[in-house]
């Protein structure tokens, strides 16, 4: 499958919206996504043009996205810059500056063949470009239950911080069971020697 790699342009707002819609179908959505299906579909069009504006504005944040030939998305990962003393969308606050990747998804027909692989190599490398004060690492979170996305996110770097926040539930979760957690992982700036 040939794609390139790529940050989304500010008037890509229909595809960007398909994608997204696409990742809340996948069978691992209720425990990879924090938003549903419904939830996704109710978004108005103004709603997905502001997104893919802001995320193609490169400033607080940038989404990029896996494009195949013929012009189909197969995959996206966005970047939002977090930094000291401001608020962040999830999690406890930046206590450096960073960036947090969210909204990972690779269509089935893509993983496996390193899609995601390029798609973070990207979102990280951007991190670390960005002018200004240093990016010193990049977190994420993964689902307790979602050991296959956990199991990627090791073999790229990332390691878990001890952070948890509390996750969305199981969808077999009773009252009684414990709360599903949603664990931060995290990937620290290397040292220049």
């Amino acid at each position: 499958m040939e794609h390139i790699i790529r940050a989304v342009r500010a008037d890509e707002w229909e595809k960007a919206r398909e994608i997204r819609l696409a990742a809340l179908q996948d069978p691992a959505a209720p425990i990879a996504f924090m938003e549903t299906y419904e939830q996704g579909l109710a978004h108005t069009p103004d709603f997905w043009r502001e997104r893919t504006r802001n995320a193609a504005a490169g400033v607080a944040g940038n989404q990029f996205i896996a494009e195949e030939s013929g012009g189909r998305w197969v995959g996206t990962v966005t970047a939002l810059v977090e930094r000291p003393a401001a608020a962040v969308g999830f999690g406890e606050a930046a206590r450096v500056d960073q960036t947090h990747l969210v909204g990972v998804f690779v269509r089935p027909e893509a993983r496996g063949i390193g899609v995601t692989k390029e798609l973070f190599r990207a979102a990280v490398d951007w991190s670390w470009s960005l002018p200004g004060s240093r990016i010193e690492r990049v977190r994420l979170y993964v689902h307790e239950d979602n050991a296959r996305a956990a199991a990627f996110y090791r073999r790229f770097g990332f390691a878990p911080s001890g952070e948890s926040v509390p996750g969305p539930p199981r969808p077999s979760e009773r009252p009684s069971d414990p709360p599903a957690r949603e664990l931060e992982y995290e990937l620290w700036r290397e040292v220049s020697r």
